[in-house]
C-alpha cells in the first residue's frame, strides 16, 4: 500500500504544479513524505454564505477530488459556525449577518453539493465535518482561555486580510476573531482525524498559519498548509461572473443550460488554463485541446470539451446531454420541437425576449417577425431588421424568413408557448405567448 500511495501522491503533485494549482506550501518536501508515507487526512472549509457553492468553489473542491482519487481521505467542513461570523478576507467592509436559521438551511444545502464530488466510502471515504458542532457547546470563557490565549494580537493584526481592513474601513471583533475561529476548525480535525493538512484559496494562507501555530502550541503536533491560486482571467475580469450575476451549482440558481454556456462561451485567451484547472483529462488530451484553440479556433473544440464535462460532473450525464442538444438546436443544428419543455425554457430563458398575450393575437396571427425582432431588442429598428431579412439572415424556429411581412401563427409555437428568432447565425432571441 505504501508504495502505491507513494508512487500516487508523487504523480499528484507534479500533476498540481504542472496544472498551476500550488500557490504556496509550507515544507513542500515534507508535505510530500508526509503524505507518501501512508494516506492521510486533509480538509478543506467552505463557509455559507450563499444558498449554493458557484464556479469559484469547484477550484479547491476539485484539488479536493484529486488528492482522493490519489489515495488520501477528505474532509470537506461547512462552516455553519464561521459562516455566522464571515471572513474578512477579500472584503473592504463588513459582511451582512444573516439569519442562524438561514445558515443553517444553507449549511444543508451545501453539504449536499459536496457529496456530489467525492466518495463517502472505502478506505479513504469523505469524512462530512460541521465546525458549528464543537463551537456551539464552548463558552465564551472556555474559548477565550483555551484558545484565544495562544494568539498573538500583534500577529492577527499583521494579517493581510485585517491590515487592509484597518486602512479602509475598519474591522470589528467579529470577523477580526474568525481567524481564531478557524484556527480552532484545524485544531479539533487534528485531534478528532489526525488531520495534518488544510488546503484553500491563496487569500486563506494567513488563517491556515493561525491553525498551524495552534497546534504546535497546544499539541505540540505539526501539520501542513496548501493554498491554491485565485481564479483570474485573462481580461482581468472576476471569473465566474457574467452579466447576469455568478454562475452557481445549484441548478435553481443558474440553469444547466447557462452553467453549459459560460464554458462554452469561455475566451481562447483562458481555455488552456480553464482546462489545466478543471478538467480531469490526462495531459496529452489537454496539450491535445489546446492546439486546437490554435489550429482551429472556430470549431470550439476545447470549449465544448471542458463544456461537457463540467456540466456532466455537475449536472450529470443526462442532463448534460439535453442541454448539449438544445445549444445545438437554437443555432440550427437540431430540431428544437424535439427539445424537452423545461429545458428549452431554461436556455430561452437566456435570451432577449419578449412576450405576447393572447388577446393581442389577430386571426391566431403575431406581430411581424420584423416586428417582433424589434421588440426583443436585438435590433433598435424595423428597418434594420428588413435588411435582416433581405440579406437572408432571418429565422424563426431555424426555418429562413423570405418576406418582410411575414406573420408566425400560433401553428408554429413551440411546446404551445415559443417562438425561437434568430439573426444570421448566432444572435437568438425568443417570444412567449402568455
Amino acid at each position: 500500500m505504501s508504495t502505491d500511495i507513494s508512487a500516487a501522491t508523487k504523480a499528484l503533485f507534479a500533476d498540481l504544479e504542472w496544472r498551476g494549482l500550488i500557490a504556496q506550501t509550507t515544507d513542500r518536501a515534507a508535505l510530500i513524505k508526509d503524505f507518501s508515507a501512508k494516506p492521510r487526512s486533509f480538509y478543506i472549509g467552505f463557509d455559507p454564505t450563499a444558498p449554493s457553492l458557484h464556479v469559484g468553489n469547484l477550484v479547491v473542491l476539485l484539488v479536493m477530488r484529486r488528492f482522493q482519487l490519489a489515495g488520501h481521505q477528505p474532509i470537506p467542513l461547512v462552516g455553519g459556525a464561521t459562516g455566522l461570523v464571515g471572513d474578512p478576507s477579500g472584503r473592504n467592509e463588513e459582511r451582512s449577518m444573516n439569519d442562524t436559521e438561514l445558515v443553517g438551511e444553507w449549511v444543508g444545502r451545501i453539504r449536499k453539493q459536496l457529496e456530489a464530488f467525492l466518495t463517502f466510502e472505502g478506505s479513504n471515504g469523505a469524512i462530512m465535518a460541521n465546525n458549528l458542532d464543537w463551537t456551539a457547546p464552548m463558552s465564551a470563557i472556555t474559548f477565550l482561555r483555551d484558545i484565544g490565549k495562544h494568539f498573538s494580537v500583534n500577529q492577527m493584526l499583521a494579517k493581510d486580510s485585517v491590515s487592509s481592513r484597518l486602512e479602509s474601513n475598519g474591522i470589528s471583533y467579529t470577523e477580526f476573531s474568525y481567524q481564531v475561529l478557524q484556527g480552532m476548525d484545524y485544531l479539533e480535525l487534528y485531534r478528532r482525524h489526525n488531520c495534518i493538512l488544510q488546503l484553500g484559496g491563496s487569500d486563506q494562507w494567513g488563517n491556515i498559519i493561525a491553525g498551524l501555530d495552534l497546534i504546535r502550541k497546544v499539541e505540540q503536533g505539526s501539520a501542513h498548509a496548501f493554498t491554491i491560486p485565485l481564479m483570474a482571467k485573462s481580461d482581468g475580469s472576476k471569473f465566474g461572473k457574467t452579466a447576469s450575476g455568478a454562475i452557481w451549482l445549484d441548478p435553481e440558481m443558474t440553469s444547466p443550460y447557462a452553467f453549459f454556456q459560460f464554458w462554452i462561451n469561455s475566451e481562447d485567451a483562458d481555455v488552456e488554463n480553464f482546462l489545466k484547472v478543471f478538467s480531469f483529462k490526462d495531459r496529452a488530451e489537454i496539450q491535445r485541446l489546446i492546439e486546437t484553440v490554435a489550429t482551429n479556433p472556430g470549431a470550439r473544440e476545447a470549449q465544448r470539451e471542458l463544456a461537457r464535462e463540467l456540466t456532466t460532473l455537475v449536472h450529470g450525464s443526462a442532463t448534460c446531454a439535453n442541454v448539449e442538444d438544445a445549444s445545438k438546436a437554437l443555432f440550427g443544428q437540431g430540431d428544437l420541437a424535439k427539445l424537452d419543455e423545461s429545458i428549452l425554457e431554461s436556455a430561452l430563458s437566456q435570451l432577449p425576449r419578449t412576450t405576447v398575450a393572447k388577446n393581442e393575437l389577430v386571426d391566431n396571427k403575431f406581430p411581424s417577425w420584423v416586428d417582433l425582432l424589434v421588440a426583443t431588442g436585438v435590433v433598435e429598428s424595423k428597418s434594420a431588421a428588413r435588411r435582416i431579412v433581405k440579406e437572408n439572415g432571418a429565422y424563426l424556429n431555424n426555418t429562413k424568413i423570405e418576406g418582410e411581412d411575414f406573420a408566425p401563427s400560433v401553428s408554429d409555437l413551440i411546446h404551445g408557448r415559443f417562438l425561437v428568432l434568430r439573426k444570421g447565425k448566432r444572435d437568438l432571441a425568443s417570444v412567449e405567448l402568455t
